[in-house]
């Protein structure tokens, strides 16, 4: 498991724009909203925006990237080939799931660093409640990911399925309208990343995250870890 899980993250090496895409564009999204000075409610643009940017990571990763490659490997005939050798198929994808998360928190640390070594953005005030959200929601979007690669045939497919997800996933999470209405904030409240962002918020502030939003991640992480491996298909 260990030799998979290096050489999956040797393949990720090999993708210079997937890395970028989502390891220094958060990073760099992060830092533009730092250098526009701009506040709302007396708060400004960069600290609104660090949760959500972390909640971008989580999809990039998990909801974008994860799908494209299992699918590529299915369409490939990859992971027929891998049945009938000791590694086993199932190895593989644990592998890619290792990696996928390792490199969703190293960004998550990122933007935290960025945010506060940049524009003096305070760190969480309740680090453990941090930590906690940032491994469900990174768990609850791998998840996801996996369990729309468990159905794709195609790579494209894959890559399609998870841009038209994304945009309502990241609208809930506030990406573009910080300021949403009370009733989209609501309905954000039950989706994965409006909770992430939601308890995210309340970590910073140095409360517990509600535990609404923890159970909102959790039976996200299990309804489709769950769904993607009663489904998975192998060919």
């Amino acid at each position: 498991m260990k030799l998979l899980t290096l050489t999956e993250a040797r393949l990720l090496l090999r993708e210079p724009l997937a890395l970028f895409w989502g390891l220094v564009f958060p990073m760099v999204l992060l830092a533009i909203m730092g250098l526009s000075a701009t506040s709302i409610g007396g708060v400004s643009l960069v600290a609104i925006y660090e949760p959500i940017v972390i909640a971008f990571v989580s999809v990039a990763f998990g909801v974008q990237g994860i799908p494209v490659q299992v699918a590529g490997y299915r369409e490939r005939r990859v992971l027929r080939r891998l049945a009938t050798t000791p590694a086993g198929p199932a190895r593989v994808i644990g592998a890619q799931l290792i990696v996928s998360l390792a490199v969703i928190l190293i960004a998550t640390a990122g933007v935290v660093a960025v945010g506060r070594l940049g524009f003096g953005v305070p760190l969480p005030r309740q680090p453990a409640g941090f930590a906690l959200v940032a491994v469900l929601s990174a768990t609850a979007m791998v998840a996801l990911g996996l369990l729309i690669g468990a159905f794709a045939p195609t790579a494209r497919s894959a890559g399609v399925a998870a841009t038209v997800l994304f945009f309502p996933l990241m609208y809930f999470a506030g990406l573009w309208t910080p300021q949403m209405s009370a009733t989209a904030r609501h309905i954000g409240q039950f989706t994965p990343l409006g909770a992430t962002v939601q308890a995210l918020g309340d970590t910073m502030a140095g409360t517990w995250p509600h535990p609404a939003a923890l159970v909102v991640l959790g039976v996200c992480t299990i309804a489709c870890a769950g769904g993607a491996v009663r489904f998975f298909r192998w060919t």
